[in-house]
C-alpha cells in the first residue's frame, strides 16, 4: 500500500506557472471552468471555489435538481458550449445520468474530463497530444510514477470504474507495458483477480462486504472514487486534476485569438480554351462547405450564421475577440474612366486574391459589393467577377444572397409609410387626440419612451411626466408640421420599373383626400444602404438611421427618422443585414460580400465592417483587397475622402485597372457598345502615348495622395512594353499585364508580387480637402483637382440647398459627387482628358445619416 502522496499541490503549482506565462501575452486572460452539478452540494462548491482561486482560474456552478432529466442536462451543456467566455466544462452528476447522449453533447474542446467519444477515440488511437485525457486516469499514472512504481509487466486491476475512466485507465496502463483487467465489485471471480493483481485501482467506494484480506500484501492500491474517508485514499481526483486540461484549453483559446498562416485547402482550376460562359464556369466548380472555409480562416463556430451550404453571415463579436490583432495590408482596386462595358475591377479583385492565397500562400480577403437585381437583370448583369476569377456560386451571389437588400427595402418603405401616416394624422386630428395616440395610457400608467424623451430635450422641454405638459408644449411635441413639398424620402424596389419613377399616392378613400406625387427608386439607392456601408457597429448604425433627414418642417428645419420615432424599428429590421456575408472564389479563397451603395448618388464601396473584420482575419502579413465603383475619379475619390474618413483606415496600395478597350477609346478610337465586336475595340491602331492619356491622368490623381500604385492591363496589346513604360513614367510603382480571366489566379501572380512589394513600401496618405471648408469650396476642389475642370457653376436651386444645409449645421460633411462615370467631365461623350470646362451643379442633396452631401452634376441619372 503506497502512502497518501498528494500530487495536487504540484499540479496546481505547474498550472499556475503556465497560466502566468499565458497571461504575459494576454493580461486579462483567466480560464473559466463551468461545473454542472446535480443537486446543491455546498461543500463541494466551496472546495471547488477555494481550489480554483488558488490555481488562478474562475469557476461557475450550474446547479440542477437531483432528479433532472437527460434533456435538461443536455440543454445546460449546449448553452455552455456556445458561451465563448467558458473554456472548460465538467459534470458532477450521478452515474445514472452519464448517458451517451449527455456525454457527447459536450464540445470536445471544452471536455476537460475527457469523457466524449472524440477525446477517448483520439487517446486510443495514440493522439493524446490532440485530446483531453481523463484527469483522474492521468493522475493515477503520475502518482505511481512519482512513487517509483515500475509499470512494465505489472498486472493492473480496475474495480468499479465505468465508461471513460475505465477505458482511459486501461489505455494508459497498456501503453506503459502493463497487463490490464477490469471487474465490478459483485463479480464472483473478484477475489482470484485481486490475488493476481500487482496494482489495484478503485473506481468507486469499496462495499463493506468485501474484506481487506482479499488484497495481497505488497499490492499497490489507489482510490479514485469521491469517497474522501476511505482508508485507501491516495489521490483526490476532483477538482484538482482538470487543471492541466483547463490550462491546455486556455492555451488553445489564446492561440485561436492570434494570427496564424491559414491552412487553406484551395480548389483546383482546370481552365478551358476558349473560355466558357461565367455561369458554366461557376457551375463546373464545387465550392467548399462554408463552415469548412470559416474554420480554415480562423472563425469560431459561434461566430458564423450559416445560410445554406455556400454562404454565411459573420457576427460582429469577432471584432471584440480580435481587437488586439494587428491589421493586414489594405489594397484598393480602382479603374481608369471605363467604357459602358466596364473595366473588370471585380474580376481583378478576385483574380488578385486568388493569386495571393492560392498561389503565393499569403492570407488574403476580397471585399466586394452586393449586386442589385436592377443591374443584374439589366444590361450590366451580375457582379461576381468573370471568367476564371469570380465568386461562387454565381446565382447565390447575384440573387438575394442572405436578404440584406430586402431588409433595406423593408426598412426604407417603413420609414416612407411613417412619413405619410404622420402627415395624415396631423391633418385630421386635434393636438390632444394626437398626443393621446403618441403617449397612450397603458394600465393606467402614462410614460414617455426614450425616443420621446430625446425629442422633448431637442425641443427644450425639460419635463418627464406626460401629464405635466402645457397645451403649447403638447402641440410642439405632437406636431412635426412636415412640409410635403420638401419630402426627399422615396419608396424603393430592387427592380428596374420605369413606370414607378413618378406615381401619385394616397388615392384610397381611407386617406381622406391626402395625396401627393411621389416616386420609387432602386433599393440600393436608399440612404439606408449608404448607412449600412459606412457604419462600424450596431450602436453607430442606430444613431445614423436616427439622423437621416427625410423632409423639412414648415419653418425650414430638418425632420429626421428619430423625430418620427421609428429608429428602433429600422434598426431591428437591419440587425442581421449589418453582418458581412462570407463566400468564396473559384479557387476556394474567402470573400466578404456586403453592402452595395451606388457609386453616383452614394460612395460606391463595400462596407467598412467587412473591411475591418477581414483586416483582422488576414493578420499583419495578409492583404485585404477591396473595390471602388466606377472610375478612379468617382469611386476611388469617394473611397479616400468618405469611406476612409468614416473607417479611420488608410490604404497601403492601389491597383488601377485599364482594359485595352478603354485605352483605345480614350485615345481617339470609336465609342464602345454591345453591338460592336470585341475585336474592334482591342486592335485599333492608336498610338500607345495617345491611348494612355486617361490612364496617365488617373495615375497623377493617385500620386497626389502619395499611395503606391500598380497599373494593370487586362488584355494583351501590341507594344504592351511601351504602354507599361509610359505608366511607370507617369508615376506608377509598376505596370503589369494580367490573365486571371482566362486562367485564374495563376494569371495574376506577377500583379500579386507587385502589390506585395508596393504595400510594404509604405504610403503617406492624405485627404483631398478639409471637411471644415465651405460646401462650395469642397465641390470646387474635387472638380479642379480630380476632374480637371476650370471652375464650377451652381444653379439657383443648388445654391439654395447649400445655404439651407449650411444653416442647418451640415456644412462640415464630406462631398459625394454624382456625375457620369463615362468621362472625367460631366459629358459622357467627352473621352480622354477634357480640359478647360465648367462643371455645372444642377442640384445638391444630403444624406445626413450616411454623412455626406451629394451634388448632382449636369443631368446625371440616379
Amino acid at each position: 500500500r503506497v502512502p497518501a502522496v498528494v500530487v495536487n499541490e504540484e499540479v496546481i503549482q505547474n498550472s499556475k506557472e503556465v497560466l502566468s506565462l499565458l497571461q504575459e501575452k494576454n493580461p486579462t486572460f483567466k480560464p473559466v471552468l463551468a461545473i454542472i452539478q446535480a443537486g446543491d452540494d455546498n461543500l463541494m462548491q466551496e472546495i471547488n471555489q477555494n481550489l480554483a482561486e488558488e490555481a488562478g482560474l474562475n469557476i461557475t456552478h450550474i446547479c440542477l435538481p437531483p432528479d433532472s432529466s437527460e434533456a435538461e442536462i443536455i440543454d445546460e451543456i449546449l448553452k455552455i458550449n456556445e458561451d465563448t467566455r467558458v473554456h472548460g466544462l465538467a459534470l458532477q452528476i450521478s452515474e445514472n445520468s452519464f448517458s451517451n447522449k449527455v456525454l457527447n453533447a459536450l464540445k470536445p474542446e471544452k471536455d476537460v474530463d475527457g469523457v466524449t467519444d472524440i477525446n477517448l477515440g483520439r487517446l486510443v488511437r495514440g493522439d493524446a497530444h490532440e485530446c483531453y485525457v481523463s484527469p483522474v486516469a492521468r493522475a493515477v499514472i503520475e502518482l505511481l510514477e512519482k512513487s517509483g512504481v515500475n509499470l512494465d509487466g505489472k498486472k493492473m486491476l480496475v474495480i468499479g470504474a465505468h465508461g471513460s475512466l475505465e477505458a482511459a485507465l486501461q489505455c494508459l496502463f497498456q501503453r506503459r507495458g502493463s497487463m490490464t483487467m477490469s471487474s465490478q465489485w459483485k463479480t464472483p471471480q473478484l477475489q482470484s483477480k485481486l490475488h493476481e493483481a500487482d496494482i489495484v485501482v478503485l473506481g468507486s467506494p469499496k462495499p463493506e462486504e468485501i474484506p481487506l484480506s482479499w488484497i495481497q500484501p505488497g499490492t499497490t492500491v489507489l482510490n479514485c472514487s469521491h469517497d474522501f474517508l476511505s482508508a485507501f485514499t491516495c489521490i483526490t481526483c476532483f477538482p484538482f486534476c482538470p487543471l492541466k486540461n483547463m490550462v491546455s484549453s486556455g492555451r488553445r483559446w489564446l492561440r485561436e485569438q492570434q494570427h496564424t498562416r491559414w491552412r487553406l485547402h484551395c480548389l483546383k482550376l482546370q481552365p478551358l480554351s476558349p473560355v466558357p460562359s461565367d455561369l458554366e464556369i461557376s457551375r463546373a466548380q464545387t465550392p467548399k462547405a462554408v463552415e469548412v472555409l470559416a474554420k480554415e480562416i480562423g472563425l469560431l463556430a459561434d461566430e458564423i450564421e450559416i445560410y445554406g451550404k455556400s454562404k454565411a453571415k459573420v457576427r460582429l463579436s469577432l471584432l471584440e475577440r480580435l481587437k488586439d490583432q494587428a491589421d493586414g495590408k489594405y489594397v484598393l482596386v480602382a479603374g481608369i474612366t471605363p467604357t459602358p462595358l466596364g473595366e473588370g475591377k471585380s474580376t481583378v479583385t478576385v483574380g488578385l486574391v486568388q493569386a495571393l492565397t492560392a498561389h503565393l500562400n499569403i492570407n488574403s480577403f476580397a471585399c466586394l459589393r452586393q449586386p442589385s437585381q436592377g443591374p443584374t437583370f439589366g444590361v450590366k448583369g451580375g457582379a461576381a467577377g468573370g471568367g476564371y476569377a469570380q465568386v461562387i456560386p454565381m446565382e447565390e451571389f447575384n440573387l438575394h444572397l442572405t436578404g440584406d437588400i430586402h431588409a433595406i427595402t423593408a426598412a426604407n418603405n417603413l420609414l416612407a409609410a411613417a412619413i405619410d401616416t404622420r402627415i395624415l394624422h396631423e391633418n385630421t386630428q386635434t393636438d390632444k387626440a394626437l398626443y393621446n395616440r403618441l403617449v397612450p395610457s397603458v394600465n393606467g400608467v402614462r410614460e414617455f419612451s426614450s425616443i420621446q424623451l430625446a425629442r422633448l430635450k431637442k425641443l427644450g422641454i425639460n419635463k418627464t411626466d406626460p401629464n405635466a405638459l402645457t397645451e403649447e408644449e403638447i402641440g410642439k411635441f405632437a406636431r412635426l408640421n412636415i412640409d410635403p413639398s420638401t419630402i426627399t424620402w422615396q419608396r424603393v424596389l430592387d427592380t428596374n420599373d420605369r413606370f414607378l419613377r413618378k406615381i401619385t399616392i394616397g388615392q384610397a378613400p381611407t386617406e381622406k383626400g391626402y395625396s401627393r406625387q411621389a416616386q420609387f427608386d432602386i433599393a440600393v439607392a436608399s440612404e439606408i444602404m449608404a448607412v449600412l456601408a459606412l457604419t462600424d457597429s450596431l450602436v453607430d448604425m442606430k444613431e445614423r438611421l436616427g439622423r437621416m433627414v427625410v423632409a423639412s418642417d414648415k419653418n425650414g428645419q430638418p425632420v429626421t427618422a428619430e423625430d418620427l420615432g421609428v429608429t428602433g424599428a429600422l434598426t431591428v429590421l437591419m440587425k442581421d443585414a449589418i453582418k458581412p456575408n462570407l463566400m468564396q472564389t473559384l479557387e476556394g479563397t474567402p470573400v466578404f460580400v456586403h453592402a452595395g451603395p451606388f457609386a453616383n448618388i452614394a460612395h460606391g464601396n463595400s462596407s467598412v465592417l467587412a473591411d475591418k473584420i477581414a483586416l483582422k482575419l488576414v493578420g499583419e502579413e495578409g492583404f485585404v483587397v477591396t473595390e471602388a465603383g466606377f472610375g478612379a475619379d468617382i469611386g476611388m475619390e469617394k473611397f479616400f475622402n468618405i469611406k476612409c474618413r468614416a473607417s479611420g483606415l488608410v490604404p497601403n496600395a492601389v491597383v488601377l485597372v485599364a482594359t485595352v478597350r478603354a485605352l483605345k477609346m480614350h485615345g481617339g478610337g470609336p465609342g464602345v457598345s454591345l453591338l460592336l465586336p470585341s475585336s474592334k475595340h482591342t486592335f485599333l491602331k492608336i498610338s500607345a502615348d495617345h491611348s494612355c492619356c486617361n490612364a496617365r491622368t488617373n495615375i497623377v490623381i493617385l500620386m497626389d495622395r502619395d499611395i503606391p500604385l500598380q497599373l494593370i492591363f487586362k488584355y494583351l496589346v501590341l507594344r504592351i512594353d511601351l504602354v507599361c513604360e509610359l505608366a511607370k513614367r507617369a508615376g506608377a510603382f509598376d505596370a503589369v499585364p494580367c490573365y486571371h480571366w482566362s486562367i485564374g489566379g495563376k494569371g495574376s501572380v506577377e500583379l500579386a508580387r507587385a502589390v506585395r512589394d508596393a504595400a510594404n513600401k509604405g504610403s503617406r496618405f492624405r485627404f483631398l480637402y478639409d471637411v471644415q471648408l465651405p460646401i462650395v469650396e469642397k465641390i470646387r476642389t474635387i472638380a479642379q483637382a480630380v476632374y480637371g475642370a476650370r471652375d464650377i457653376e451652381l444653379s439657383p436651386e443648388a445654391q439654395s440647398k447649400i445655404d439651407r444645409y449650411t444653416q442647418q449645421g451640415f456644412g462640415n460633411l464630406p462631398i459625394c459627387m454624382a456625375k457620369t462615370h463615362l468621362s472625367l467631365s460631366h459629358q459622357p461623350d467627352k473621352k480622354g482628358v477634357p480640359r478647360d470646362f465648367i462643371l455645372p451643379i444642377s442640384d445638391v442633396r444630403a444624406s445626413i445619416g450616411a454623412g455626406f452631401i451629394y451634388p448632382l452634376v449636369g443631368t446625371v441619372s440616379e
